[in-house]
């Protein structure tokens, strides 16, 4: 999935952070929705500008994130 369609950051849209375009929603913040056990059912309705789409485009932003950052440093 190209996720690039559906996140981006603007520097003046909560200071650049990474966000679902259309939204204030910011990757970081739907993660820690999913990390307090958060059902994607439930963000989803919770925040229903929120498409499945755009979730599945946070998950894809958030595995290359991991995969470029874990190609420069190993976990201890």
């Amino acid at each position: 999935m190209d996720w690039r369609q559906y996140i981006h950051g603007d520097p003046n849209i909560l200071q650049g952070k990474a966000v679902v375009k259309g939204t204030r929603l910011s990757v970081a913040f739907i993660l820690q929705l999913l990390a307090s056990g958060w059902s994607v059912e439930q963000i989803l309705e919770n925040y229903p500008t929120l498409t499945p789409e755009a979730l599945r485009a946070v998950f894809a932003f958030a595995s290359q994130a991991v995969t470029r950052n874990s190609q420069r440093s190993t976990i201890k």
